[in-house]
């Protein structure tokens, strides 16, 4: 993978593409993610675009629960905010602008989702320590990647910069057309650089 296709970032003008009834057909958010979420956590959807599976974490969580929705583009954001306004789930998701480096959440996370966008991050190792951190202990990441921008050997890579970070593999859950890892933090949480 090159740097410029690695820093490349899906730009607003395409989140109509990653909200569609036929990606909803092949990638159900509520099928994917309801082994790891259930009502009154407090979960993280990082690089969550339009809110494709923001929307169904806040179903998922309940009115107890708290979604943090988190990009780096305020266009994106923005037609999140146009979605939940005036319902019920404007109470549940916190939108929130990250920066290109940091991502500057709060802690005591329960669940953290990364889909389809750890590809686009220029410093995985912080982006992994800075979430491991966040999170409570035994908290879970779920990180789950494209094969047509991500081989088999850089999605390996990913793994071993997460476990740097203080995570453990836990399984490689199945989502089709994804390379998939949930991964959980370590009760001895630490950070190792294995550059």
């Amino acid at each position: 993978m090159t740097g410029k296709e690695k820093d490349c970032v899906c730009p607003v003008e395409r989140a109509g593409s990653l909200d569609s009834r036929i990606r909803r057909w092949f990638q159900n958010p509520r099928k994917i993610l309801e082994p790891y979420v259930t009502e009154g956590m407090t979960v993280l959807d990082f690089g969550c675009g339009p809110g494709f599976f923001s929307i169904d974490m806040a179903y998922m969580v309940g009115p107890s629960g708290r979604v943090i929705a988190v990009d780096l583009q305020e266009g994106m954001l923005q037609i999140l905010r146009d979605k939940i306004l005036g319902t019920e789930l404007e109470e549940r998701i916190t939108l929130h602008r990250c920066e290109e480096l940091m991502v500057n959440i709060p802690r005591e996370i329960d669940f953290a989702l990364a889909f389809y966008m750890i590809h686009e991050l220029p410093d995985q190792r912080s982006f992994f320590k800075e979430i491991a951190e966040a999170l409570r202990p035994q908290g879970r990441l779920l990180v789950v990647e494209p094969p047509f921008h991500v081989s088999k050997e850089d999605f390996e890579e990913t793994i071993q910069k997460a476990q740097g970070a203080g995570f453990v593999l836990v399984e490689r859950p199945k989502v089709l057309l994804s390379k998939a890892a949930l991964l959980e933090k370590s009760q001895w949480n630490y950070f190792v650089d294995f550059s």
